[in-house]
């Protein structure tokens, strides 16, 4: 048997492996789309809902001046 040394197809960087293209990484972004899925299901605050709401009905009037 031959052994292939060098080339582009044989050379990976460390820590990476086949699934995984963030490598070390993965967990990493395992773990902050985990809080992004959480943070997005999170439920508007009604004071917040509230302010949104006047700032919609305030901006048709200042775009008719």
């Amino acid at each position: 048997m031959t052994r292939q040394t060098g080339g582009a197809a044989s050379a990976r960087p460390n820590g990476l492996r086949d699934g995984e293209p963030l490598g070390a990484n993965s967990e990493i972004g395992r773990k902050l789309k985990q809080y992004y899925d959480e943070l997005v299901s999170d439920e508007v605050p009604d004071r917040f809902a509230q302010l949104l709401s006047q700032l919609e009905q305030a901006e048709p009037e200042q775009q008719k001046d």
